[in-house]
């Protein structure tokens, strides 16, 4: 059994760990418990952690997996039943309540093949802003020759409660014009960019402009293709049945002032999610986990 090493650091104004298993190594801000990167020694890195990305305290960050909790998007978007659970005078913020909030280091344990580390949200007292319900958040990452993370909701309550959520994990890649996603082919999105309507992917997806879109009904495995790099990112979901493909491209990216105008050539997110039909129901002490396993492998 292997000890664990993990190390407290602070990037720029936030505290961090670094999580290290033989050769790899993820950044976690306690901010979010937001994975920030993962590499693996003397190769690419795997989750991107861009250059401009601000680390500050009550600043979400623009890099690596941001937890987008309890709904996903721009609050509008989501489903009635999701919007019902919001009971805030301010206009809900994209993307949930929880990306700039702190998160408790819970258990670290030795596994047989790695490590595995929890970070926790306990449900708050007075629950968060604008949304009163008793869930409990943990997020469990497993570094071993892989890197698997998930987010598990457990409601505590004594009322039903419905969420919309995903893992908005950034990945490296050489050149976003160079690579292309697998595993998509034939399935039906929906392209925000075209006024919210659904259309059918024909063949692999390659990048040639601004892409936005959702997928449903994916397979529980997609792989990012990168022949210069020479590798196929894997990416093996849980508790998902929707994956959000997006990258800026140059317009968008240059109106972001926490990423390079060339930013968008060196990621791709494909977001782990539950949106649209996909949204989860929580009974009173039921959890759900939605997890990815993201695994390197040469071409």
């Amino acid at each position: 059994m292997n000890t664990p090493n993990v190390e407290a650091v602070k990037q720029d104004e936030l505290n961090c760990w670094r999580i290290r298993h033989g050769k790899a190594e993820v950044l976690v801000a306690q901010q979010g418990a937001h994975i920030l990167s993962y590499q693996i020694d003397g190769q690419p890195p795997i989750i991107w952690l861009n250059d401009k990305a601000e680390f500050r305290t009550g600043k979400s960050i623009r890099a690596g997996v941001p937890v987008c909790w309890p709904w996903f998007g721009k609050f509008e978007r989501n489903p009635s039943s999701v919007q019902a659970m919001y009971t805030g005078a301010q206009p809900a913020p994209a993307h949930g309540l929880v990306r700039a909030m702190d998160w408790q280091l819970g258990n670290i344990e030795s596994e047989a093949d790695g490590i595995k580390v929890e970070f926790k949200l306990p449900y708050p007292e007075g629950g968060l802003p604008g949304w009163p319900h008793e869930v409990d958040l943990t997020l469990t990452l497993h570094l071993a020759d892989q890197l698997h993370y998930s987010l598990t909701s457990h409601n505590r309550g004594t009322d039903s409660v419905t969420l919309s959520q995903a893992l908005h994990s950034y990945f490296a890649v050489s050149d976003v014009r160079n690579v292309h996603v697998d595993g998509v082919a034939g399935l039906n999105y929906i392209e925000t960019l075209d006024d919210w309507n659904t259309a059918s992917q024909s063949g692999d997806l390659h990048f040639a402009g601004e892409t936005d879109r959702i997928y449903l009904n994916a397979p529980p495995q997609l792989s990012i293709v990168d022949p210069s790099w020479e590798r196929r990112i894997v990416l093996t979901s849980t508790g998902s049945r929707t994956a959000v493909i997006w990258n800026p491209w140059i317009d968008r990216a240059a109106a972001l002032p926490d990423m390079d105008n060339d930013g968008w050539q060196r990621m791709l997110c494909i977001e782990t999610a539950n949106v649209m039909d996909d949204i989860v129901t929580l009974a009173p002490g039921e959890s759900h986990t939605l997890g990815v396993s993201v695994a390197s492998k040469p071409l």
